[in-house]
């Protein structure tokens, strides 16, 4: 009798242990991500920067979860396989619209450290030192990420604990990397060598190979201190510790006491109409929903159906309405809680109007001429942006960043994980253009605990109140443009989706007063440009949209019932599509 219970306890621990070990293993091979361009499905859909995140989400969705739960564990997963934008030492906006028609915007964005000051990075003989602003260990603002994720966490259903196991997984058994990842990690190596106190994973002896395996088993160690003690595993304990000394190592500022009392903020969502639909975006400290609400309403009474997409008379309609909006971010938007940021009147459809009093077609406006309404901060371009939705009608769009490319470069000794260098999206001094050569103003001038404005722009589309567009884009101050121009194409032009993610992208800032356009514009369109007086400068690829549709029987097929999801990701990058 006793052999047979001891065998019986045996099975039953065999068993507990073997089904921990099975649920912990992700369902798909982590080792051989393809991206996928697009996906029409019905239950549930994810698109993120990276295949193997993207993968993450839906088998959140698959397990049960929602797209809260999906938002959280891409995220997660983002941090370890996207490093480069993807963060735990960084921060973001989500908008979202839940099952129950019930909007929320989430603001996790940095902030500045209690010891920031205005004049931080100036000189004694007033000289702006933007290199301590844009690199280093000096250039982080206090993390948001993690207290967004929690911040979330009470409108998913499963536990954080198997939210990021996947995440954990993948930093502790490693992926591969792409030659396009390879070549990053070689370009940066002498700069991280530069800005870290001590030598992190993604530095190594040789260079990187396409097809190498980057395990992080310090920033699995993170992830489990989260796991373990929840938000307090990353601004308290042994994590706080390891942040705190970095700092002190590397001279910079942030302390125990920012840590411990950041806070993510729900805030009131920027809604406004168009034709229609109703679009959700993101309040201040984000400026993107207000941007998109001035350019979208500068257009509106235009016949662009008429004009047609990439036309012309389109395209220098739509830039101009850039080139004001990007005017009045300069000179009044930053942070609400420390500035009072004239919102009614930037939205007033009448002042709108009045904006576009001198506007001339077929003549190009001058930025010298064009100045704020009343009387440019550029950011890097290293965000991440994904969009979920599922079955029950709960939609979630979410733009993170780390600022640059890998931040500040400074990686957590001990802790695994890129810092950001989002001081440099304050205005360090008025009139000194940041690293991409824009400038800012008093508005978004630093003081301690004030979060730096932004231009991540997660959005919304309604129709008929039910979801439409889940969208948003990385891009720095490319991102309200490349958002404007793709519900435009959407609304306005009719197209399909895949064509108005990939389709050329154009973008004017205010200043410097010319218009960036990607490498494939057409060359008839320059030329009449051109011609209308415009300065051009070809880039490379301007953002990485994606976008989820909500298609019904009439978009697909009159026999259907019910409502699909077409998932879409950018061309422009290794972005994936997922759904069931």
């Amino acid at each position: 009798m006793k052999k047979t219970t001891y065998l019986l306890l045996l099975l039953v621990l065999y068993s507990g242990c073997h089904s921990l070990r099975k649920s912990e293993q992700l369902s798909f091979n982590t080792f051989n991500a393809v991206s996928q361009k697009k996906v029409i499905v019905q239950n549930g859909a994810v698109v993120s920067a990276h295949p193997l995140a993207s993968k993450v989400g839906l088998e959140m969705l698959k397990m049960g979860g929602n797209a809260f739960d999906a938002a959280i564990a891409t995220q997660l997963a983002l941090a370890v396989v996207y490093p480069n934008a993807g963060n735990l030492g960084g921060g973001g906006f989500m908008v979202a619209r839940l099952a129950n028609g019930d909007l929320k915007t989430l603001d996790y964005r940095e902030k500045a450290p209690i010891k920031g000051f205005k004049e931080m990075y100036i000189d004694e003989n007033g000289k702006a030192h933007t290199e301590l602003s844009q690199n280093g260990h000096l250039s982080a603002g206090v993390p948001g990420t993690v207290a967004g994720l929690f911040a979330t966490l009470p409108y998913a259903r499963l536990p954080m604990k198997q939210l990021i196991q996947p995440a954990i997984e993948l930093a502790e058994k490693g992926f591969l990397i792409t030659a396009a990842e390879a070549r990053s990690l070689n370009s940066l190596k002498k700069t991280f060598e530069k800005y870290n106190t001590v030598r992190p994973v993604f530095v190594k002896a040789g260079p990187w190979s396409d097809g190498d395996t980057l395990i992080q088993k310090d920033l699995a160690a993170t992830l489990k201190r989260i796991r373990d003690n929840g938000q307090k595993g990353f601004y308290e304990g042994e994590t706080a510790r390891l942040i705190v000394e970095e700092m002190k190592r590397g001279h910079g500022i942030i302390g125990y006491k920012d840590l411990k009392n950041y806070k993510a903020i729900f805030r009131e969502p920027h809604v406004f109409t168009y034709k229609g639909y109703s679009i959700v975006g993101m309040p201040m400290p984000s400026s993107g929903g207000l941007l998109l609400n001035q350019m979208m309403k500068m257009v509106e009474d235009r016949p662009l159906p008429e004009y047609g997409f990439l036309s012309p008379r389109s395209v220098q309609l739509m830039i101009e309405a850039e080139r004001r909006a990007f005017a009045d971010r300069a000179e009044y938007m930053g942070d609400a809680d420390f500035y009072p940021v004239p919102v009614s009147m930037l939205s007033n459809e009448s002042y709108l109007q009045d904006r576009m009093k001198d506007f001339v077609p077929g003549k190009a406006g001058s930025s010298k001429i064009t100045q704020p309404g009343l009387s440019p901060v550029k950011e890097s371009e290293e965000t991440t942006h994904l969009s979920i939705i599922d079955r029950d009608g709960n939609a979630v769009s979410i733009t993170t960043t780390l600022n640059n490319s890998y931040g500040s470069k400074t990686v957590v000794g001990g802790a695994g994980f890129f810092l950001n260098d989002e001081m440099d999206d304050f205005s360090i001094k008025p009139g000194v253009p940041n690293m991409f050569g824009a400038v800012g103003g008093e508005a978004n001038a630093i003081m301690p605990g004030k979060r730096m404005l932004s231009s991540m722009t997660p959005t919304i589309v309604l129709k008929d109140n039910a979801p439409f567009l889940v969208l948003g884009t990385p891009g720095g101050t490319t991102i309200p443009t490349s958002v404007f121009q793709t519900i435009i194409d959407i609304i306005d032009f009719d197209m399909n989706t895949e064509d108005a993610v990939n389709q050329p992208k154009f973008h004017h800032q205010w200043l410097p007063d010319r218009v960036d356009i990607e490498k494939n514009f057409p060359q008839s369109l320059r030329a009449s440009l051109e011609k209308m007086g415009y300065t051009l400068q070809e880039r490379e690829s301007i953002g990485r949209t994606e976008v989820i549709k909500v298609l019904y029987k009439t978009a697909l097929n009159e026999n259907f019932k019910g409502q699909f999801f077409e998932a879409v990701a950018d061309n422009r990058g290794n972005d994936a599509a997922e759904g069931y």
